[in-house]
């Protein structure tokens, strides 16, 4: 297969006999000084089986959001090879986020305290580059630098829906959502996907005894409910 792009957590190829875009996913973990961290921007270190574990709960949560009505590139996924057939869509760098309580970096860049409610939930997008610590853009810089066109930053009410399916589904398993993140890309009419991933990678979640587990710990209490 062909490279098409190297991420922190995740490669994208492209088997070039078929035509098909796979993700590899990888046993990186986001984190920095040792802790393992979902918001970070960096690699804090490797778990053995993460990849597997993160494709098998993506394969779940995306063929959730399917029989949802919510689009997702998911076509497929071959978990013993660590692969997930995906859409060929256009992806902007860009991270669509929404927060049902204040948490992490809101409230380095703020000052708030962690926790309070957000109601109706908080929505931000960010633009997906490491090196300026992915900072807020708004929709004319977005149509500006050629990333979206006219109005498909506000399609992003898919987003709330992403969230609805979400807390939904974790609260069966006994945790709380407090906040995540999604990437999105578009076919060439248009049309918006859920794409990446969906793992605890991506989201934030608080315990039925108020502690906040990184995203190692939750995958395992996850991949034991699913």
């Amino acid at each position: 297969m062909k490279t098409l792009y190297n991420g922190k957590t995740k490669t994208v190829m492209l088997d070039e006999a078929t035509g098909v875009v796979n993700l590899f996913f990888k046993d990186s973990a986001t984190g920095e000084n040792g802790v393992f961290d979902p918001g970070s921007n960096t690699v804090g270190g490797s778990v053995e089986g993460k990849g597997k574990i993160g494709l098998k709960i993506s394969k779940h949560f995306f063929e959730i959001m399917e029989k949802n009505g919510i689009p997702t590139h998911y076509l497929g996924a071959d978990v013993e090879q660590g692969l997930m057939q995906v859409r060929k869509l256009t992806v902007p760098k860009l991270e669509f986020v929404l927060r049902y309580y204040t948490a992490g970096s809101m409230c380095r860049r703020f000052s708030l305290e962690e926790g309070i409610v957000f109601d109706p939930p908080y929505t931000e997008v960010t633009l997906k580059d490491d090196e300026q610590g992915d900072p807020l853009i708004s929709e004319r810089l977005c149509i500006m630098k050629g990333m979206l066109a006219p109005g498909q930053y506000d399609e992003a009410g898919i987003l709330v829906k992403v969230g609805e399916v979400l807390k939904k589904e974790l609260s069966a398993m006994g945790l709380t959502l407090i906040d995540f993140k999604i990437e999105v890309g578009y076919d060439e009419n248009g049309k918006m996907y859920v794409v990446d991933e969906i793992t605890p990678d991506i989201w934030r979640v608080r315990d039925e005894k108020g502690n906040i587990p990184n995203q190692i710990d939750c995958a395992k209490m996850i991949l034991e409910k699913i």
